[in-house]
């Protein structure tokens, strides 16, 4: 099972290089991602801007998921 996994990996394409197009896709979905868990429940110590830390830990790991999934789907349709 892990063997036929690695392989499908391995055929599979490549990711899109890095790029500045890639870094502002990953700024706006983290700053998306931030804003949404801002609306959540406040739990622990308050940083600047009344945001805690567990908000912006969960916001901007969230941030990174949707920022994932918009960089693949943009390569996917060719857009960047």
């Amino acid at each position: 099972m892990l063997n036929a996994t690695l392989l499908l990996g391995a055929i599979g394409p490549l990711s899109q290089v890095w790029s500045p197009t890639i870094a502002i896709v990953m700024t706006v979905a983290s700053l998306l991602g931030v804003a949404i868990a801002s609306t959540t429940k406040k739990a622990g110590p308050t940083l600047v801007g009344g945001l805690t830390i567990a908000q912006l830990l969960g916001g901007t790991s969230f941030g990174h998921l949707l920022g994932v999934g918009a960089v693949l789907g943009l390569t996917r349709l060719g857009i960047i």
